[in-house]
């Protein structure tokens, strides 16, 4: 008599990810994950342990921004809690993430077993989706229902929780697979199409229009549209703009891209989106950064047309004048045969913007003249234009932090305008969560080994998440990481001055810590920079090193536009 072979509930789990496609996994190794553990083992499903759950998460949103897929994020319960901050940033950015929770006992829920928390309740304000598996026959089909939440329409993360005795038991190594979907290999994602009649109505908007202009969100990114992005704006002559906290859809370089829809970042989009007749809203949301929709942001003259893929979305932009239901490809593809072009109206904001490059360029040119005269320490905005020279036109650049981030923003558009590409850039989403500088530089370089990835990071933002440095070290992945180093927290330091009735600045200082010897420490490479002709020589050193290294370089504090202009009084001294 033969004996039907059973595998634990951990291993249905691991199998059912593999043949949806997962191709990476991101952990804390526990004793609550070892079934899944073993089972991913067994699938030869590559692995990354990290020192924390928080830095397993952002790795795993990392590398789905990158890859554009779905990855997995495994936890044990406590370690959930340590990764509800990933979950967050995740779910600001869209990024398809499967958080997998291994979750106290289901024979005795309620009776307080071994780490028992309602995981379910607290993840699902953050996820799309977030459900305790509470049969192991049925893990399969729990899984094939969180990728399709993760990806379809309105992406972003999910949870799925597996207590640990179902994730321990055994099963037959084919449960739950008598019913349909008998396929459960990873699908075509759904598309939304629009409408024909409601896509008409918006294109004849368009065709009358005399100044119009695209802002790009999060949905071109993830329905892979950004080249028909590139298309329309330099076809039809349309200027693009970016929503800030936001990967880039178009590389600085490109013509059609002006910069960030961000009025202190990017001043002259101040100008475009107030002379604008037509704003066609792409794949974004009419949120806090678009001021609601709403005046002074978006002028009441202004004809503002979203269109968005799903339902979920069209919900958050319901102060749009015109709303269409359509897949960002879709759309623009209709758009590139509208039938007319806006040279003049291009040109202008072409114009406007080789202004603003050169203005910030005489400024930077000035200050840093300044600055070696009176043998000040570096200027931020400085410290980035000369990180980018050093990089190659495939390199990864990621920066994390408060005015560290705000500063290279500016430079990256700069840098761009004079030719400067760059393989792909990365930063804190919409929450601008600090601390996702070292995951996201480690994801960019797992999925990119060939390449030279450089973390630009501010000191707070690495002392949030820099001890996930030691990942690099363990899994080989040698990064560049430049530090941003003033001493202390300040973007806050800045505001405080600008809040406080006495100008001072309290509780936002650090000592002078030697973040260069940390990295030699773990065994890699470390340079302090103190002077600007020293930092071009060390990076290549880094660089060349082969080792992940820090050059940590001593700069000035200069307050960044969006913190100068939010923070111009005290009492709206506020990033809001």
């Amino acid at each position: 008599m033969s004996v039907e072979p059973k595998i634990r509930g951990g291993a249905l789990l691991a199998r059912a990810l593999k043949e949806k496609g997962v191709d990476h996994a991101f952990t804390l190794a526990g004793g609550f994950c070892n079934p899944a553990l073993e089972g991913f083992m067994e699938c030869q499903m590559p692995i990354i342990n990290c020192p924390h759950e928080q830095i397993a998460g952002h790795l795993a949103d990392g590398h789905s921004r990158i890859t554009r897929k779905p990855s997995i994020c495994l936890v044990g319960p406590e370690g959930f809690t340590n990764a509800v901050p990933a979950m967050l940033e995740a779910w600001g950015e869209r990024s398809p993430v499967i958080f997998i929770t291994g979750s106290s006992t289901l024979k005795r829920q309620g009776s307080g077993g071994f780490k028992e928390i309602d995981d379910v309740a607290i993840a699902a304000p953050l996820t799309k989706y977030s459900v305790q598996i509470t049969d192991g026959t049925r893990i399969s089909e729990f899984v094939d229902r969180a990728w399709k939440a993760a990806t379809t329409g309105y992406p972003g993360p999910v949870h799925l929780s597996l207590p640990v005795d179902i994730m321990f038991s055994s099963f037959a190594e084919d449960a739950g697979l008598d019913e349909r979907p008998f396929d459960r290999t990873q699908q075509p994602i759904p598309r939304a199409w629009p409408d024909p009649a409601q896509l008409e109505s918006v294109l004849e908007v368009v065709r009358h229009a005399r100044r119009p202009l695209i802002i790009g969100g999060h949905g071109i990114w993830w329905s892979r549209s950004e080249d028909r992005l590139e298309a329309v704006g330099k076809e039809l002559r349309i200027p693009v703009f970016n929503v800030p906290y936001h990967q880039k859809l178009l590389g600085e370089e490109c013509e059609a891209y002006m910069g960030l829809a961000d009025f202190h970042q990017y001043h002259p989009s101040r100008e475009a989106i107030h002379e604008a007749d037509v704003i066609l809203m792409i794949g974004g949301r009419l949120d806090n950064q678009m001021n609601f929709g709403n005046p002074p942001f978006f002028l009441e003259g202004t004809r503002l047309i979203c269109v968005n893929a799903s339902h979920e979305e069209l919900d958050y932009n319901h102060a749009a004048d015109m709303a269409l239901l359509s897949d960002p490809s879709a759309f623009l593809d209709a758009l590139l045969n509208v039938g007319r072009s806006w040279s003049e109206w291009f040109d202008l904001q072409c114009k406007r913007r080789a202004e603003w490059v050169a203005e910030w360029m005489a400024h930077i040119a000035a200050e840093t003249a300044q600055d070696e005269a009176q043998d000040r320490k570096m200027h931020p905005l400085q410290l980035s234009l000369d990180v980018q020279t050093q990089m190659g036109d495939e390199d990864w650049l990621v920066f994390d932090g408060g005015n560290t981030h705000f500063w290279n923003e500016i430079a990256v558009n700069l840098a761009g305008w004079e030719g400067r590409k760059l393989g792909g850039i990365m930063h804190p989403g919409n929450y601008s969560l600090l601390g996702v500088g070292v995951s996201f530089a480690l994801a960019a370089k797992n999925t990119h080994p060939d390449k030279n990835v450089v973390l630009i990071t501010g000191d707070g933002a690495f002392l949030s998440g820099g001890l996930s440095i030691e990942a690099a070290f363990q899994e080989n992945l040698p990064i560049v990481v430049v530090v941003d180093n003033n001493n202390g927290l300040d973007c806050i330091s800045q505001q405080q001055e600008r809040l406080f009735s006495s100008g001072q600045h309290y509780a936002t200082d650090f000592r002078d810590i030697p973040f260069h010897a940390m990295f030699e420490g773990l065994g890699g490479h470390g340079e302090l920079v103190t002077k600007r002709h020293e930092l071009a020589p060390a990076l290549k050193r880094a660089m060349a090193s082969g080792k992940t290294a820090c050059v940590n370089v001593k700069c000035r504090g200069v307050i960044s536009p969006i913190v100068a202009a939010t923070s111009d009084k005290r009492d709206k001294a506020s990033i809001e």
